[in-house]
């Protein structure tokens, strides 16, 4: 490998064990100020718990990230066997497969809380927190029953080699299945994103014709303490939006270097680039919450002034 490509690869190297240790921090705040809403707060928001639930996720997935991209990156060879490695890829895929679950059950809850009472959306506002856990559950459980060849095809990389191994680190690789499992799985996996996309489509949409008929009343309003109500559950809503934006933009990318490979040979610097715009969702949403949800800055302060004090 020539210079340019080993310097690329030690910018991405550092790159990614920046973005993990920062979304490792982010999410544990996050995780840490959730937990004690739930404990503290009689009546939390509604989407206090998908959100925790959320922040969780993402700490577990960029915790297994780290690990396989010391494999990546280092070679770790002496921790890695074929159990380790069916084991960290799975629960990798499966984190990523909760976290998209989340985020669009996060997106649907907050488009019913936000809807009006004439809305055919409004029975199911007072649900309680624990239905929506059950269907973020139950849609994980789905997600993991897709995943499940990996627990075939993943295997510790051989000493000799073949063609016919998939790369995905130093020390684990994937034996291409046969061409019936494969379309078969293709079609569940096309079939699993169509209809999560599908569904934060949908509840994006429906939340921005909620915010324009808002904007369009406010203006009717003279005084702006009337409008000012409905700011945390907007605020809410804006943030969601953010989130599932970036979302779309990082899916997009991924298909586009996902394609590029092919193209390309399975070029070892997309395949990296590919792994660090995976986890950049992972690393980024929490530090959208912190920045944009006023208790957590105030909690924040107040974890600050206790450390100081102490």
């Amino acid at each position: 490998m020539n210079k340019n490509k080993l310097y690329s690869i030690a910018n991405l190297r550092n790159a990614f064990f920046s973005e993990i240790g920062i979304g490792i921090s982010a999410n544990a705040i996050l995780l840490l100020f959730h937990v004690s809403v739930f404990f503290l707060e009689h009546r939390p928001n509604p989407t206090d718990l998908p959100t925790g639930l959320l922040a969780l996720t993402h700490l577990m997935m960029l915790v297994i990230a780290g690990f396989l991209a010391t494999d990546i990156f280092m070679s770790w060879h002496n921790f890695w066997d074929d159990i380790t490695c069916k084991l960290l890829v799975y629960l990798y895929r499966l984190m990523r497969g909760l976290s998209i679950c989340t985020t669009c059950g996060l997106s649907v809850l907050q488009a019913i809380t936000l809807s009006p009472r004439s809305s055919h959306l409004a029975k199911f506002k007072h649900k309680s927190p624990y239905h929506s856990l059950c269907c973020l559950l139950a849609m994980g459980i789905f997600y993991m029953s897709v995943s499940s060849h990996i627990f075939i095809s993943v295997v510790v990389t051989p000493n000799l080699t073949s063609d016919n191994l998939i790369y995905v680190t130093t020390s684990c690789s994937v034996w291409p299945i046969s061409y019936l499992l494969r379309q078969l799985f293709a079609t569940l996996l096309t079939f699993r994103e169509v209809f999560l996309i599908g569904l934060m489509s949908l509840s994006s949409g429906y939340m921005v014709t909620v915010l324009c008929r808002h904007r369009r009343r406010s203006r009717h309003l003279h005084s702006t303490r009337l409008s000012a109500k409905a700011s945390p559950e907007l605020r809410a809503t804006r943030t969601i939006l953010l989130l599932l934006g970036f979302f779309m933009v990082m899916s997009i990318s991924d298909y586009v270097i996902s394609v590029s490979r092919i193209m390309w040979n399975n070029d070892p610097i997309l395949y990296y680039i590919q792994i660090f715009i995976d986890d950049s969702y992972a690393a980024v949403s929490p530090l959208v919450f912190i920045s944009t949800e006023k208790r957590i800055i105030i909690f924040l302060k107040f974890m600050w002034g206790r450390t100081i004090n102490a």
